[in-house]
């Protein structure tokens, strides 16, 4: 993969005592814990106080915002219009620091262990890869994408749209993965993936695991994946192999996959336990609350988005992208007037698949003056974007169009 070497990117590299000290922030951290503070988010270019970690310099530094050698977030006028987000733009998030690179110097000999099942046993990725293979179109969003919108600061990094991308993961289908092992044991009711992060010895590995737990019915159309965007998957977002659960918030994308168990239980792990659960404002998450697994529909505007730059009176196209989560995105409509009314707007591009999202467009002939644009979209079951957010703890599953609003002014 070539690295993008933009004028961020030289900047950068000319502060090397900079991105020494960032470095030093790059280690065990506890999964989505419920005590960091809310992250100070870094709005101007990529610095060298913020600069990218190791594992991702290859990404397009004028596309991204840093907010800890863990979190990147794309920017909102970064997208493109092609629906298929590039991967040098594509947001990343690690609960756990990655391991360490060395892993990639031989993908193909990767392992993950399989269980609960009727012939227990490990496969490598080369031999993932005779097993069959399948392409899966899929959103992947962060469970706290739009939390920076909620008004309590709920702790955690401070997303506002860009910890989701649209991307085309290639891999070999759950199901075969299942057939090859000699089918599921009995009595199983969850699908438990388990990350291959380094936990230092002396810690709780509970506390600090990735691991995460589904219903069998997310694995229908789950694969395991060694491809993004027709490229081998990078360390960044989870290569060698990682699991993907279409549908579902990225947290239960396991990257770094080194164990796929179907299981009778839940995780016993903190990350699914309490962690990732959507409890009221000011409660902490316990097994008793929801815990965070289907995307609802949600849409928002990129272009024009920047409210420091005016946009030039006359016809305006108005686009953004619309997902429907668990089901296509069947509408999306524009408002340019703060909700006060709707209209249609099309989508535009190749249609990839339910788990996908749409780019579309509304053209607008804008007089001088300010505007206030949103759009909201409608899936396949009838499922409609709502106004207003629900509030929990921890400002997940932000999908309310109110708050994705954008005011621009046009000159």
């Amino acid at each position: 993969m070539k690295e993008n070497m933009n004028i961020s990117r030289r900047r950068l590299l000319a502060s090397a005592g900079g991105a020494v000290a960032w470095a030093s922030l790059g280690g065990v951290a506890m999964a989505d814990d419920t005590t960091t503070p809310a992250s100070k988010s870094n709005p101007g270019p990529v610095s060298a106080e913020k600069p990218l970690p190791d594992y991702a310099k290859w990404k397009n530094a004028d596309s991204m915002i840093v907010h800890s050698a863990n979190t990147i977030e794309t920017r909102r006028t970064a997208f493109g219009s092609s629906g298929i987000t590039p991967l040098d733009r594509l947001f990343v998030r690690n609960n756990v620091s990655p391991p360490a690179a060395s892993i990639m110097d031989n993908p193909g000999a990767w392992q993950v262990e399989v269980s609960g099942v009727a012939k227990p046993r490990s496969f490598t990725v080369d031999e993932l890869k005779t097993l069959g293979l399948a392409s899966v179109a899929v959103v992947m969003q962060c469970s706290g994408n739009g939390r920076g919108y909620f008004p309590h600061k709920p702790s955690g990094t401070q997303w506002t749209v860009g910890a989701a991308g649209c991307v085309v993961f290639t891999g070999v289908p759950v199901k075969a993965v299942l057939a090859a092992a000699g089918g599921m044991a009995k009595g199983m009711a969850f699908m438990t993936s388990t990350g291959g992060e380094t936990i230092p010895a002396g810690i709780d590995a509970k506390t600090v695991m990735v691991e995460r737990s589904v219903p069998l019915s997310a694995m229908e159309d789950a694969i395991l994946a060694w491809e993004v965007n027709g490229e081998p998957l990078p360390l960044a977002h989870g290569g060698p192999l990682r699991i993907i659960v279409p549908g579902y918030t990225g947290v239960n994308s396991i990257k770094y996959i080194k164990h796929l168990a179907f299981t009778k239980e839940q995780s016993p792990a903190n990350i699914q336990q309490n962690s990732y659960r959507f409890s009221p404002v000011g409660v902490k998450g316990t097994p008793a609350h929801d815990s965070i697994w289907e995307m609802p529909p949600k849409s928002w505007i990129n272009l024009p988005s920047d409210p420091k730059q005016p946009v030039k009176a006359g016809k305006v196209q108005i686009s953004g992208v619309a997902m429907g989560g668990m089901h296509a995105a069947k509408t999306v409509e524009v408002s340019i007037d703060g909700g006060k009314s709707w209209h249609a707007a099309k989508f535009v591009g190749p249609d990839l698949g339910k788990y996908a999202w749409r780019e579309f467009v509304f053209q607008a002939d804008l007089k001088p003056g300010t505007y206030e644009l949103a759009s909201r979209t409608t899936n396949t079951k009838g499922q409609k974007q709502p106004k207003e957010r629900l509030e929990n703890n921890r400002g997940y599953i932000n999908n309310s169009w109110l708050d994705h609003a954008v005011k621009i002014t046009v000159a």
